[in-house]
């Protein structure tokens, strides 16, 4: 009875919600009800937002607990992919479906990973996700287990490199290639975009553009192709508010740019 309730109320006024936040990293905790009371005026028709570092990473005991409660939430989780996902897992163990317009890999059924390169049409507004950054924390390289002739030769040298305090990963561990777009997802999303007229609502990514990278970091963060790619972006689509991750921090730049993190705030 009280659901059909529910339905009624956003029936009367047609009301969904759209909330958005930054990197969980596997640790989904922040999403009780606790911390974010707001989910208990939240139906499935209502959306959370995650801007890339969902976490998806081992299949194991604990990850399926935690991946079964946040499924069991009244809203329905989404996320763009960031440079700590694992990626064999992303792009071949999951079902990928029609989604609002777009194409996304259904992880639970309530639980989807917004593909990189589509508008969506989600609650009423135009939402361009396209997830994807370059590591920092890869300076001293990346190790891969296939480049040693036996096992016990790649764990010497992992942990010489860790006693050291390397800056490293380890090949399809720890580290993917795909944290990366190709040229193929890039063009795909600016022919995407095209066919929109260039005009969206709503930006979701784990990067920033480098123009907005060179504002708040000082330097700190050297350009790559994918945030020269999302300059591109901003020169030439209309939209009202961009969201972004990875920077761990949170925070608004310029009027239309907001870096997120621990906070969960409503956008729609």
């Amino acid at each position: 009875m009280s659901k059909i309730c529910d339905i009624i109320e956003k029936m009367k006024g047609d009301i969904f919600m759209i909330y958005c936040t930054g990197d969980t990293h596997g640790d989904w905790t922040k999403f009780s009800t606790k911390i974010f009371p707001e989910q208990k005026e939240m139906s499935r028709d209502d959306f959370v937002i995650i801007c890339g570092d969902f976490g998806l990473w081992n299949n194991n005991n604990e990850e399926n607990y935690w991946l079964k409660w946040l499924n069991n939430k009244p809203f329905t989780t989404l996320f763009v992919d960031g440079n700590h996902e694992n990626y064999t897992r992303l792009n071949s163990e999951f079902e990928t479906v029609d989604f609002h317009g777009g194409k996304a890999h259904k992880i639970r059924d309530n639980i989807y990973h917004l593909m990189r390169g589509y508008v969506f049409d989600i609650c009423d507004k135009k939402i361009f996700a396209f997830g994807g950054a370059k590591s920092h924390d890869i300076n001293d390289g990346i190790l891969d287990p296939a480049d040693f002739k036996t096992e016990r030769e790649f764990n010497e040298k992992y942990k010489r490199w860790s006693k050291a305090n390397k800056m490293f990963r380890v090949n399809n561990i720890s580290w993917w290639k795909e944290e990366m777009p190709t040229e193929e997802e890039m063009i795909f999303g600016l022919n995407t975009l095209a066919e929109h007229n260039y005009e969206v609502d709503f930006i979701i990514t784990h990067c920033a553009p480098q123009q907005v990278v060179a504002m708040f970091s000082g330097g700190c963060y050297k350009s790559d192709e994918l945030t020269e790619y999302f300059d591109i972006v901003n020169e030439k689509v209309k939209f009202k508010k961009w969201f972004f991750g990875h920077y761990h921090d949170n925070k608004q730049i310029m009027c239309d740019f907001i870096m997120l993190y621990e906070q969960i705030i409503r956008i729609a």
